[in-house]
């Protein structure tokens, strides 16, 4: 189960970006072969709140494009342990929390010189690796990442110009 929560008034969003998030979730899902039921949240809300959770969580004070709360211990897209991540009630795994900022995506689209949505996309499939347990602190790793989100985003019709 994909859950959205529009909590922001300074983009309009309308239901194609609702379903845009919830194909990218499932592609990614797809590609990383996860055959668990599951649950991701995601949360969009405007820089003031995304600045606010940012200072709370990662005592960074400032504004961010996404971030991403894992709920369950994943390495490099393999499960290490979903002790205590399910939601009993509907049989899924909890998989985690992603919160974009739709002011921020709205600003770097613009810089990047392309669509909203292709910006959306990116921060979700972004997001929902990192659930997935991958990274880019080495450039290893950033190679490895940054490919799956361009396959991705090709698959969805939004790659790279």
């Amino acid at each position: 189960m994909i859950i959205i929560e529009n909590e922001q008034d300074k983009v309009i969003l309308d239901k194609k970006i609702e379903r845009l998030i919830e194909k990218t979730i499932e592609l990614c899902m797809k590609s990383e072969k996860l055959e668990k039921d599951y649950e991701i949240s995601v949360l969009i809300v405007d820089d003031e709140e995304i600045r606010d959770i940012n200072k709370e969580h990662r005592n960074i004070d400032k504004s961010t494009d996404v971030l991403s709360f894992p709920m369950v211990d994943f390495k490099d897209g393999k499960l290490i342990s979903d002790e205590g991540d399910y939601d009993l009630e509907m049989g899924e795994l909890i998989l985690g929390d992603i919160i974009i900022s739709a002011e921020t995506a709205m600003r770097q689209a613009e810089a990047y010189g392309h669509s909203f949505e292709r910006e959306m996309a990116f921060l979700t499939a972004h997001s929902c690796f990192h659930l997935l347990g991958y990274d880019h602190m080495e450039k290893t790793e950033e190679e490895v990442m940054f490919k799956k989100q361009e396959d991705i985003l090709k698959e969805i019709g939004l790659p790279r110009d």
